[in-house]
């Protein structure tokens, strides 16, 4: 019996081999374009997420805050700190540096963002996959670097910028202002001040923030890094604040110290030497409950922040995601 005509038709099976050879090598070079443009990708998407949650969440911030440097019990509570400042300094003043805050939150989440997603690039093995060792080593790093290059220099002007009481006669005018008096009055090193504390803090914070994301996306949602699946943005808003509310229970420590150390200036009366001095000073002159001062307001505003950036996040990283696929179906 002769066989089909086209059974041994050699030329035909090597251009559908061929074709599938090119198919393969698009798809990969696709994969390995989206990889490369992934950390920057994120580090977008956190920006926006950022100056949404810093317009949104600032009052949160002011109040936590002055809670935090309150020596004298002049604040009975979060409720009482909102009161008081709104009726003695006017509304205004629950947004105290906002654009300190707002511009910090940007670059501070665009760096974290895109710092994490190289760092797990970096830790991924062969298939992909990343353990949550390696995650928590990825946000941790995230952390550190977001401590050094942005969190900590924004923050001491933005500490000083709300520990400011009334309107008038204040020493720093806007944000500017008192990032060039504070480096002409006590030095570039001054930006820094509460950098220990700060690295701890942040790294500690990425750490638990990141993985726990990852698995709440999973436990919750079936959803996994680079599988394709949008979230619903109620899906991102929860996963985000679930994931947010174990790193500032877990930091409060380092957060009081960090703002003590920032609020003191040369100018004045140095009380606390270094971070271990203010970690041993605190508890020991007002109680170590002291240490966790500002935790409620932390709490009613990092959970909802890092609701929001993620909610906007995770929606930016979808549509990218999405934009890709639909090259590949081209």
């Amino acid at each position: 019996m002769p066989a089909p005509a086209n059974a041994y038709d050699v030329p035909a099976l090597r251009r559908l081999r061929g074709a599938a050879s090119a198919s393969e090598r698009t798809e990969k070079r696709s994969a390995a374009r989206a990889a490369a443009l992934l950390p920057l990708v994120k580090g977008v998407s956190g920006s926006f997420g950022g100056v949404i949650e810093a317009c949104c969440l600032q009052p949160v911030d002011v109040v936590k805050t002055r809670l935090q440097l309150d020596k004298s019990g002049q604040y009975k509570g979060v409720v009482d700190c909102f009161k008081k400042i709104h009726a003695e300094e006017g509304v205004g003043a629950l947004w105290k540096g906002l654009n300190a805050f707002a511009t910090h939150l940007c670059f501070k989440y665009m760096l974290r963002m895109g710092t994490n997603a190289t760092f797990q690039a970096a830790l991924r093995d062969e298939e992909g996959k990343l353990t949550t060792g390696k995650r928590m080593a990825a946000g941790f790093g995230a952390g550190v670097v977001e401590a050094l290059c942005i969190v900590t220099p924004f923050e001491v002007v933005k500490i000083r910028l709300q520990q400011q009481k009334g309107s008038v006669n204040l020493k720093y005018k806007g944000t500017l202002h008192a990032a060039r008096t504070i480096m002409k009055e006590e030095g570039v090193m001054a930006m820094w001040n509460g950098a220990g504390p700060t690295i701890a803090r942040n790294g500690t914070n990425q750490m638990c923030l990141f993985t726990a994301k990852a698995h709440v996306d999973s436990f919750l949602w079936g959803k996994h890094d680079g599988d394709g699946m949008a979230l619903h943005p109620v899906q991102s808003l929860i996963s985000g604040g679930l994931a947010a509310t174990i790193g500032p229970v877990a930091t409060g420590p380092f957060d009081v110290v960090k703002t003590r150390l920032m609020a003191q200036s040369k100018a004045g009366v140095i009380k606390y030497k270094s971070f271990l001095h203010a970690l041993y000073l605190i508890p020991k002159e007002e109680g170590m409950l002291a240490m966790w001062k500002g935790l409620l307001p932390r709490l009613m505003r990092i959970p909802p922040g890092q609701a929001i950036t993620f909610m906007v996040a995770d929606g930016v990283v979808s549509h990218f995601e999405k934009s890709f696929s639909q090259e590949d179906d081209d």
